[in-house]
């Protein structure tokens, strides 16, 4: 495992570089989820003006069997598989119909990623768990590499069957469109006809619910959000008073998303140790940090038609906040 980390904590090192000179600044999401931040996630999913892990928990909960018998996969493939607790409602209704299956989970995290294939593991006897510590392009990359060797001549035959990826809790909007079309081609490549992908995706709705579910009354996730400042003090030798900081949340509504900010209560400067960098900041000038894009059903269906894939059919939950949708690989 050392290699992967060495990797990984490189590309964190450059990531950082790049977010931190440029103008305006920004920071890539995907790094929110170290052990700490991951927790933070759990948390924040449990807050009351957090509504989407409960709007996809309902779905699953409602649609479980018709989402199954609509893909009838021989194996899950989930990017973002965290603690995988939705997951495990498709995982029950697929396993009421086999004896066995495969589970591959992708995760940046690599704490939450050896949590859970061990509690899932433990929980479900008939389940084979393939684990990749990776960013979902990285893993995506290896899937498809070890697909491939394991049809290759010569070696036992081992069968994937047909695949259902998952999606799921609106991670696609964390893409702008021409790189949420690029990620879902990607998808596709790995998969084979007759495969599906099952995308979670938020809709669109009131400012004010939007911006609530992003800044919430407890301040879980200004502490999410902060958590990455603290993050590249300890991992690359920084010197961010963190405090000197505010998480900031607003709905762009022209472009459609949520934008998370870290913004600057003073003039400052911090160093960045590990890569030799100064970094100066006027007073309110703001780090990017993460983008969530919300969509409509007709929005939804377009994405799908860009990326080559054919859209199936869509779940939504009762008060229609959220919407799971069926995409088919022609």
């Amino acid at each position: 495992m050392t290699p992967v980390v060495e990797s990984a904590s490189l590309r964190f090192a450059e990531d950082v570089r790049h977010g931190l000179t440029s103008a305006p600044k920004s920071l890539p999401s995907k790094y929110f989820y170290d052990a700490l931040g991951s927790m933070l996630f759990e948390a924040i999913c449990l807050l009351p003006e957090y509504y989407l892990t409960r709007a996809e928990a309902e779905i699953f909960n409602t649609h479980a069997d018709a989402i199954v018998d609509a893909a009838r996969p021989d194996r899950l493939i989930e990017l973002g598989s965290g603690s995988a607790m939705k997951t495990r409602i498709l995982l029950d209704a697929v396993l009421r119909r086999r004896s066995h299956l495969e589970y591959v989970a992708i995760d940046i995290s690599q704490s939450a990623l050896e949590s859970t294939a061990k509690a899932l593991e433990s929980e479900y006897p008939g389940l084979t768990v393939r684990r990749y510590h990776n960013d979902y392009l990285e893993g995506l990359t290896r899937l498809a590499k070890d697909s491939t060797a394991r049809s290759s001549p010569g070696l036992p035959s081992t069968p994937d069957g047909r695949a259902l990826a998952l999606f799921l809790g609106s991670n696609i909007g964390n893409f702008e469109p021409a790189q949420a079309r690029a990620f879902l081609q990607s998808i596709r490549a790995v998969l084979k006809p007759g495969d599906r992908l099952l995308l979670g995706t938020d809709l669109k709705k009131d400012a004010t619910i939007l911006e609530a579910a992003y800044d919430d009354a407890l301040g879980v996730t200004a502490a999410f959000n902060l958590n990455l400042l603290a993050r590249i003090n300890r991992e690359l030798a920084g010197d961010i008073a963190v405090r000197s900081f505010r998480h900031v949340a607003i709905y762009n509504e022209a472009a459609g998303r949520v934008e998370m900010h870290l913004q600057s209560r003073s003039r400052q400067t911090f160093t960045i140790g590990a890569i030799g960098l100064e970094v100066r900041m006027a007073e309110e000038e703001t780090i990017h940090t993460e983008s969530s894009h919300k969509f409509s059903p007709d929005e939804i269906a377009e994405l799908a038609r860009s990326a080559d894939l054919a859209f199936e059919t869509m779940w939504t939950d009762s008060a229609r906040r959220f919407a799971c949708s069926l995409l088919r690989v022609a």
